[in-house]
């Protein structure tokens, strides 16, 4: 029932789309590098629920530079897109067991790792609006993509292939046995990315910084970007934190933190670097709280030949902000309000994806 829902949905948005003037002719452009980087995060969540087929349909159709997802590794060793280790309740629904009696049903609660391709293809994730994210749209029945079913998706309304792309690794380097390893997501990816028509447009980023390098060693034609947040970086009594590939911050000459950590970065061979862009560390001084990414770093990562793209940035302010610190580009959930802003700023940006097209893709797609 969900699903026959969903293609009444998408059929309804084709005819209506069919029905309004036409929209003029989408123009070709050889990639979309020239454009500033709006980055739709997890395809743009506040807007689609995330992670879905319809979420990168809606990030096209908004004019995304680049479409930003993660990546999970199931039990059978196939690479899905989702964001969680887990089958999250406020996000998913199950449907039925894929055998009866399947001793591993009810599937919401389980790691992805811990789940067949088949058993995570019963459910519903996008039928669920996110209490965070009022304005989301749902598409009841929605599954859990492939990275190749997306990367099919997408080919099929971007027929240039001048979408980019952003890719991360979702690899817990706290606890290993919570996802698949470094050896698994580097190999499963890779086969894929060079596989795609996308290969030569793939960005892949992790916080764990392991995954970065092995990536590099294996493919060092491959644009890597180096995560991080107050959660990687800092640790408790100062012990080694695991995310960095054994590398101390402390280690590197600074003079500063925010350089520190640009300098690390450049030190796995990092083509871009990707901080938290809204999180405050708080001092204990009379000046108060300061952004964890600063333009010390994003200078520093230049000086270095790096690019900076901060995550995930929702509000035009900060998002000023970071632009005149010279942010190369801007992750964030809502791609079409960034974008807006941008062209506002008189920034190139990236054509968006005439409807009827990407909805008839959606269509066939999701059959």
């Amino acid at each position: 029932m969900c699903i026959i829902f969903v293609y009444a949905l998408v059929f309804t948005e084709i005819s209506l789309i069919y029905a309004s003037p036409s929209q003029g002719p989408f123009r070709t452009v050889s990639n979309n590098h020239q454009f500033y980087d709006v980055q739709a995060h997890r395809g743009g969540r506040g807007n689609v629920v995330e992670s879905t087929l319809p979420s990168f349909a809606w990030g096209l159709i908004d004019g995304a530079t680049t479409l930003e997802l993660d990546n999970g590794i199931t039990q059978d060793g196939e690479v899905v897109v989702w964001h969680d280790e887990s089958i999250l309740p406020e996000k998913c629904s199950d449907t039925a067991p894929v055998v009866p009696d399947d001793p591993a049903y009810p599937y919401v609660g389980k790691f992805i790792s811990n789940l067949t391709l088949a058993q995570i293809k019963t459910l519903d994730c996008g039928s669920k609006r996110q209490t965070n994210y009022p304005h989301q749209l749902a598409y009841p029945g929605a599954r859990i993509p492939t990275l190749r079913e997306v990367f099919d998706f997408v080919s099929c309304a971007d027929l240039s292939h001048q979408i980019l792309w952003n890719i991360e690794s979702k690899i817990n380097a706290r606890y290993p046995n919570q996802t698949a390893g470094v050896d698994d997501f580097v190999q499963k990816q890779h086969e894929i990315f060079i596989s795609s028509p996308y290969y030569q447009s793939i960005t892949y980023q992790s916080f764990d910084w392991r995954t970065l390098v092995s990536m590099k060693t294996l493919d060092d034609k491959l644009i890597t970007s180096a995560l991080i947040d107050e959660d990687t970086a800092f640790t408790p009594r100062g012990s080694t934190s695991p995310w960095l590939a054994g590398l101390r911050l402390e280690s590197f000459p600074g003079p500063s933190l925010s350089e520190q950590i640009a300098q690390a970065a450049h030190a796995i061979q990092a083509d871009i670097l990707s901080p938290t862009g809204t999180f405050l560390i708080p001092s204990s001084s009379h000046e108060g709280s300061s952004h964890f990414t600063t333009p010390e770093m994003i200078s520093e990562a230049h000086r270095f030949g790096m690019k900076v793209v901060p995550w995930t940035v929702n509000g035009l302010d900060r998002a000023e902000e970071l632009f005149k610190d010279g942010a190369d580009g801007i992750i964030t959930d809502y791609p079409n309000v960034v974008r807006r802003w941008a062209k506002q700023q008189g920034l190139r940006v990236a054509p968006k994806y005439p409807r009827q097209r990407v909805f008839s893709c959606l269509y066939q797609h999701m059959r």
